[in-house]
């Protein structure tokens, strides 16, 4: 195979339910794959888990009524802020049903033009044509539509500021880019942005709000039974029904573990285990960045810490072989890819490798493979990541 590099393959899995063996049924997956498909496990293979069944064979599940209570004690009811949820029915219209109930009246304050990940009210141009500023000018009610127009979601043709007033019908919607615009109404705050949510509690308790919670602070532990997750709370949920959500899976790091000990028991092999949500890409015409999970990855086997160490391919075929062609200029580039430096950071030999997790990197690849839809491949194995150029 000194001709094959890279390879991602969907490994389909059994339809998994609440209090299935995970363990079993993905090393069972693996090993039928393995056979079907006449290939063989390997050392440094990586294998990545959905973190959606994981939550779903923890039975990580909250409803609406569970949600309600916790954010009723968390903020007392009353009237509460909820600032930059993002624009999702599948991520956050039945956290924001819960959310509603639990209080007695709700401020919504969406940012504009777009949310935090990229769904869209409008498009950027109209506030450019309407001479607006984005930083200090504020719309409330009515004045969204008669200064916007009609207001739909360039890929589900949604509106939703008409869908989440109607989800919390005692909600108002607000749209302003400025954290401070809530304090006008409330000093008790929601702030239900994910990448931000550190910066965005800090400033809002500079401007005078009392209480400020994230969604990563409702749900840290189970109320009436329910699940939770002490790390993140209510971020990484994914619709389940209409009256509940599943949560981002909790104790991560004992399934890894206890995978790859199950299949170096059956191969032989150290494979590198990970659990994997949403991939860190964007789309490149709705602009939609797919990252609405907290993190990429929320647990993985050692071998999968750092950044990778690599030659750009490319800048050293251009730069550091000369006149070299066919079987020379391979065997060149194979020699100066194995006497590269340990570390590369900031060397111009690596221009253009960007850094980034390798569990960023392979969770997006993972994301990517097993889709989102009907694929029912749930299970993915990469395959000669940790090759090079130089290895035969």
């Amino acid at each position: 195979m000194k001709n094959v590099g890279v390879i991602s393959r969907g490994i389909k899995a059994p339809i998994i339910k609440q209090g299935n063996d995970l363990v079993e049924i993905v090393v069972d997956s693996l090993l039928a794959a393995s056979k079907e498909g006449n290939f063989e496990l390997q050392d440094r293979d990586v294998v990545g888990i959905t973190e959606s069944i994981v939550a779903r064979t923890q039975g990580n599940y909250a409803t609406v009524d569970q949600i309600a209570k916790d954010v009723r004690e968390k903020t007392g009811g009353g009237t509460v802020g909820l600032v930059f949820p993002i624009l999702s029915r599948n991520r956050f219209a039945t956290l924001l049903k819960g959310i509603s109930k639990g209080v007695d009246k709700l401020i919504i304050q969406l940012s504009y033009p777009k949310d935090e990940v990229g769904n869209a009210l409008f498009d950027i141009d109209l506030i450019d044509e309407l001479g607006i500023n984005p930083y200090s000018d504020v719309f409330v009610g009515d004045e969204i539509y008669k200064t916007f127009g009609e207001i739909k979601h360039p890929f589900t043709g949604m509106d939703y500021v008409e869908i989440y007033k109607t989800v919390a019908p005692n909600a108002e919607v607000i749209l302003a880019n400025n954290l401070g615009e809530i304090i006008k109404y409330t000093d008790t705050v929601i702030t239900a942005d994910i990448h931000t949510r550190h910066r965005s509690k800090r400033i809002l308790k500079e401007k005078g709000a009392k209480i400020v919670l994230g969604l990563d602070d409702i749900l840290t532990s189970s109320v009436d039974g329910s699940g939770y997750n002490d790390f993140c709370g209510l971020l990484g949920s994914n619709l389940a029904t209409d009256n509940s959500v599943k949560l981002f899976p909790r104790d991560c790091q004992s399934y890894v573990s206890k995978i790859h000990d199950r299949l170096f028991e059956e191969t032989g092999k150290n494979i590198e285990v990970m659990i994997y949500g949403d991939g860190a890409f964007k789309d490149p015409v709705g602009g939609i960045w797919e990252l609405a999970d907290p993190v990429v990855s929320p647990a993985y086997t050692d071998g999968l810490e750092g950044t990778p160490n690599e030659l750009k391919l490319k800048f050293l075929a251009d730069n550091s072989i000369g006149d070299l062609s066919g079987d020379d200029a391979k065997n060149a580039i194979k020699d100066l890819i194995k006497k590269k430096e340990k570390n590369l950071f900031a060397k111009k030999e690596s221009l253009g490798t960007t850094p980034r997790r390798l569990t960023d990197l392979l969770g997006s690849l993972c994301d990517l493979t097993s889709g989102s839809g009907d694929k029912g491949t749930p299970i993915i194995l990469v395959q000669n990541y940790f090759t090079n150029y130089a290895e035969d």
